[in-house]
């Protein structure tokens, strides 16, 4: 069969890898230069499988006033002239209940392990220098209140197949002694001894590799900002880019990221995926004693620490400001200011390639992975923060969900009307 798949981010390159693998003709397109230019360029970089829980959950509201107002909140709220932000926010807000937050929270956990099992099956991916490492991963808490609602985390996923420690102080200091400077504001804890890190890019990078050879059956078209599907009744006919030229196929994914809204209601589609905008910071490391071992997660500030080599990706905030890349001064001063306090010795600060990228997300947290009501167009799309550790499971999905094969997830947790 020939496929488009548009996008050419950690989804569509893990997506198109599991199409190839099938046997099918793939054709990525992207209108980057390159591959991972969006999101999955320089984000987190942490594989937090058992670290799913929902941007939308009860907490926000308590929250919300710190969120509206507050300088150094973690999350920005931007408003704007697009209706479709405030119908957005009316749907996240009303997905902040304890129940919807833990039926998502199944839903991920699913689809987080299914990815966790590809990723380790796939012998070729693994041969790949992507830094990938498992290195186990450190939620601090700053507050009786946030370690509470750990525990209670930890109890509720205990039974869904996840193996946390709760710690106190003493026993986080234990596990990565590079965070003595923050003692003082560390509560406690909880440490998954088996969650991993990588960088993204690198490993787009590899599957493109990987993909590029003459007999793979993949092309790889850069450069073509894709206008509009082309529709006719129940089927899309192309995609057509903005230079004119159609790119025909038996059938189509939409992994484009925040623009698969865009190209959404070309097709008459209305997809719910809105840009939570997030910065980051990557850092070579001056120090290694200063500098995290395990991932890292400060749950007060909303900054996580991910170790790439010998460099420190620092990454964080949530700002809902519409469809704005642009880098904030002030914003990127915060984490800057929050990540120097946090670990002050592990870098000179004076290299810092800061970076921001949009995030696609949609009101609940599940990514849309599903038929789109248009007979040959799946969707693979709305990952959110989570699109790194869930890129592999959804390819999964998706390529079940094409070749016919019973789907690896329920199908109804993951569909355009459960969104």
């Amino acid at each position: 069969m020939d496929i488009v798949v548009i996008g050419s981010g950690v989804v569509g390159m893990t997506t198109a890898w599991r199409l190839a693998r099938d046997g099918h003709r793939v054709t990525v397109v992207d209108r980057a230069p390159t591959t991972a230019q969006g999101a999955s360029h320089a984000n987190g970089a942490q594989l937090s499988y058992s670290y799913v829980a929902p941007l939308a959950n009860p907490s926000v509201w308590f929250d919300l006033p710190k969120y509206l107002f507050g300088r150094r909140s973690p999350m920005r709220f931007r408003p704007t002239f697009d209706l479709f932000q405030y119908r957005w926010l009316l749907r996240f807000m009303a997905a902040c209940t304890q129940s919807e937050a833990h039926a998502t929270t199944d839903k991920l956990l699913r689809l987080a392990y299914l990815s966790r099992d590809v990723l380790h099956g796939a012998t070729d991916i693994r041969g790949l220098d992507f830094t990938w490492t498992k290195a186990g991963k450190l939620v601090v808490q700053g507050s009786a209140a946030g370690m509470a609602g750990a525990r209670a985390q930890v109890d509720y996923q205990r039974g869904k197949g996840s193996v946390q420690q709760v710690l106190d102080r003493d026993g986080c200091l234990k596990i990565e002694p590079a965070l003595a400077g923050i003692a003082h504001r560390i509560v406690g804890g909880v440490y998954t001894a088996d969650e991993e890190a990588a960088d993204p890019y690198r490993l787009c990078q590899g599957i493109e590799g990987l993909l590029s050879g003459d007999n793979s059956g993949v092309r790889f078209v850069y450069g073509a900002k894709v206008r509009r599907l082309l529709r006719s009744g129940r089927r899309l006919l192309g995609v057509e880019t903005a230079d004119g030229d159609v790119l025909e196929a038996d059938a189509y994914v939409l992994a484009a990221g925040v623009a698969s809204r865009r190209l959404g209601l070309t097709a008459g589609l209305d997809l719910p995926i809105y840009p939570i905008k997030g910065y980051s910071l990557s850092l070579p490391i001056a120090n290694d004693d200063a500098a995290p071992r395990v991932s890292v997660t400060d749950t007060e500030y909303k900054v996580v620490y991910a170790r790439l080599g010998q460099k420190l990706r620092v990454a964080g905030m949530a700002d809902i400001v519409g469809v704005d890349d642009s880098i904030d001064p002030r914003r990127l001063a915060l984490l800057v200011s929050q990540a120097r306090e946090t670990f002050p010795q592990a870098s000179t600060w004076q290299q810092m390639e800061p970076w921001t990228g949009l995030r696609p997300a949609t009101p609940k947290g599940p990514p849309i992975l599903s038929a789109s009501g248009i007979d040959n167009l799946l969707l693979n799309v709305g990952h959110g923060a989570l699109g790194f550790t869930l890129a592999f499971g959804s390819a999964e999905v998706i390529a079940a969900a094409l070749a016919g094969r019973p789907l690896p997830v329920p199908a109804e947790d993951f569909s355009l009307a459960a969104a």
